[in-house]
């Protein structure tokens, strides 16, 4: 479910598959186009993110298990430009 904290956060509690849920359903709608995890403990709630959350989003498709490639460049698609020369 969704809850409202004080801090004008919202908090997703459930299963793995509820929380998923939730954060597909916002993406789906472009309600959402990222999420930013603020564990309620640490490091335990970073670890049950890392074990439960993310290999269900993998799962579904939404974050990636792989990089395409080895530089920032290649991770976000974006084209080599070509060499810039200036001449006077």
């Amino acid at each position: 479910y969704l809850e409202k904290t004080n801090n004008h956060h919202l908090l997703l509690v459930g299963t793995p598959v509820q929380i998923v849920d939730e954060m597909e359903k916002w993406l789906q709608q472009g309600a959402a186009d990222g999420f930013v995890f603020i564990p309620h403990l640490l490091p335990v709630g970073l670890e049950d993110f890392v074990q439960h959350i993310i290999p269900e989003l993998q799962r579904r498709g939404i974050f990636r298990a792989d990089y395409e490639g080895s530089t920032l460049r290649e991770h976000l698609g974006l084209p080599v430009p070509k060499k810039c020369t200036t001449q006077q």
